[in-house]
């Protein structure tokens, strides 16, 4: 009788499933919030498109590549909390170069 498989026999298969598996999920939550920039436009590239949380304090988790491990319902509430820029816009953000407008706020 052969023994019993183990993660290490399946390791490769699994980092591609969860790979692809996120990779699907940020394209499904860049499609829900509008597919584009919500200050620029910016839509050429959804990979560097973010997710911005309005109220940090209402942040349950990071939409980062681990809150991509959630179900989709977990991840549609958290999205429902932000909104979606470019890196560009994201960053000048975080550094206080720009602010979202008082509209996108709320």
């Amino acid at each position: 009788m052969p023994e019993k498989r183990t993660y290490a026999d399946r390791a490769e298969y699994l980092k591609k499933a969860a790979t692809a598996r996120r990779r699907k999920l940020k394209q499904m939550v860049a499609e829900y919030k509008g597919g584009k920039c919500g200050l620029c436009g910016y839509r050429r590239c959804i990979w560097a498109l973010d997710l911005h949380h309005i109220d940090e304090s209402m942040k349950e988790f990071s939409m980062s590549v681990r809150g991509l491990t959630r179900s989709w319902e977990k991840i549609k509430a958290e999205a429902d909390k932000c909104i979606l820029i470019c890196a560009n816009c994201h960053r000048e953000i975080h550094a206080g170069v720009t602010q979202l407008p008082v509209e996108k706020r709320e």
